[in-house]
């Protein structure tokens, strides 16, 4: 199919007007109906990016997952990092959190939905995680319903297309610089296309549904909820969204279906949960709602790789308050060099941040890759785990400290800092999220924003930078 990018504002008026009412009152009562608790297994930290007043945690033993299902709050996250480890350790983790979720619901005798959220430009291990988890939570469902849209960060589901926002123009998601990903990589945008691809034939794209703009906006929730009822036992059934009220009317039909005992995975980017747990949305983060100490110095870690995340690091380099700490990459991933590179990294990291100095450290920019996915994934393990060593080697305490990137977040609160629980706060920009740290962590209590490497204009870590200031 040759897709070819359009421009966003022509696309987006050609379209049925969207849904007049506010759903979300209506979701909110069903799911106090529902009784079903939303279990969000995150493969990165950066599924966070659309919700506030949510637990996040790190670990998810038997009691530990049934101490939260029995919380009254709707929602919470499971931190799994999956999309940073090989296939089989991705299937594996899938299984024994799915066991443990089921033991965990039979204990305490409440239900729960799941959501694998994922990539909004559709990386990650799809759909062998998804399986792994389907066969283990010890609940049979209906179909997966696969929904990647994700209004911050500009990815819209048009006509089963997936678009990526570029200036003025949607770009369809296989020819971006997201599709050519080293291990995640894909050609299709079309959803139907995609999952054909993914599952290698097995899933042909005539057997895939979908839920179009039609069903939710010239249609009703009523309609969307007889679709998912119709769906053949054990398809996958894509959405398409363009704004938070698609979702709204999307979801409404879905908890009404759900409500006459049908049951669906789900496989979605962030917006989705914030609709699902019936989350009301709130105004971004400043400086005074943190409480951050009047003394000390930002830090920021950048890890990701992709071209956006360069031109922001780029950005951020030019101004003049920031101080820099490269790591080189090259001397990571050398037995001879690393040791060494990690400690004179922390040392010039702490003579920064005493001076009262933000800093940014960030990896060379060269990509190194494996000559296949598992072992791009490899080094992008090596080169976290340094990034790691080198943040548990800081004896200052940040005023608050940037992840910038998916793994490198992920690896940072939980190998770095020690995170077994945080409580998210809110969004500090559209689709960057901050948590407060546990009592458990390095830093009880430090903001540690969590942003992904895809997300943001050229400016966006300046801006940070700039309202977190002093």
């Amino acid at each position: 199919m040759n897709e070819q990018p359009i421009n966003k504002k022509d696309l987006l008026a050609s379209l049925p007007a969207e849904w007049p009412q506010d759903l979300l009152p209506q979701i909110q009562e069903q799911i106090k109906t529902n009784q079903v608790k939303v279990v969000v297994l995150d493969d990165d930290p950066t599924g966070t990016q659309t919700v506030h007043g949510v637990g996040v945690l790190t670990t998810w033993s038997v009691d530990t997952l049934a101490a939260e299902l029995a919380d009254p709050d709707p929602v919470f996250y499971l931190l799994t990092n999956s999309r940073s480890l090989p296939l089989a350790e991705a299937e594996k983790l899938n299984v024994e959190i799915g066991r443990n979720l089921a033991s965990a619901s039979q204990q305490i005798g409440r239900d729960f939905a799941v959501v694998s959220r994922s990539d909004s430009t559709l990386r990650g291990h799809f759909p062998e995680e998804v399986q792994a988890l389907a066969d283990s939570v010890a609940q049979d469902f209906d179909a997966w319903l696969v929904i990647p849209f994700f209004l911050e960060g500009g990815r819209y589901t048009i006509g089963d297309v997936h678009y990526v926002a570029e200036d003025e123009s949607l770009v369809p998601a296989g020819q971006t610089e997201f599709a050519r990903d080293a291990a995640f990589g894909y050609q299709a945008s079309d959803l139907r296309e995609w999952v054909l691809e993914k599952t290698r034939g097995r899933v042909s794209a005539e057997a895939v549904s979908s839920i179009s703009l039609e069903d939710i906006r010239r249609g009703d929730p009523q309609t969307v909820a007889d679709r998912l009822s119709k769906l053949a036992q054990g398809s996958v059934c894509v959405v398409n969204a363009v704004s938070y009220r698609d979702l709204e009317v999307f979801t409404l039909g879905l908890l009404i279906a759900e409500a006459q005992r049908r049951r669906f995975l789900y496989r979605t980017a962030a917006s989705f949960v914030r609709v699902r747990a019936g989350i009301t949305p709130r105004a971004l983060l400043t400086r005074s709602d943190l409480g951050l100490s009047a003394s000390g110095a930002g830090l920021f870690i950048v890890g990701s790789h992709v071209p956006r995340t360069t031109r922001q690091l780029n950005a951020l380099l030019d101004h003049p308050s920031i101080s820099s700490v490269e790591v080189n990459v090259e001397s990571l991933l050398s037995d001879a060099r690393r040791s060494d590179e990690i400690d004179n990294a922390v040392k010039q990291i702490d003579q920064h941040l005493l001076a009262g100095r933000d800093t940014v450290v960030f990896t060379s920019r060269e990509l190194i890759t494996g000559t296949d996915a598992e072992g791009s994934l490899s080094f992008g393990q090596s080169i976290s785990s340094g990034l790691v060593a080198i943040v548990r080697g800081i004896a200052t305490r940040p005023r608050y400290l940037v992840a910038k990137g998916g793994i490198t977040s992920s690896d940072i609160a939980t190998d770095g800092l020690g995170v077994r629980r945080a409580l998210v706060r809110g969004q500090i920009l559209p689709g960057v999220p901050l948590w407060e740290l546990g009592s458990e962590s390095r830093h009880p209590g430090m903001a540690y924003i969590v942003f992904p490497g895809n997300v943001g204009d050229t400016e966006a870590l300046v801006e940070i930078a700039t309202t977190l200031k002093e």
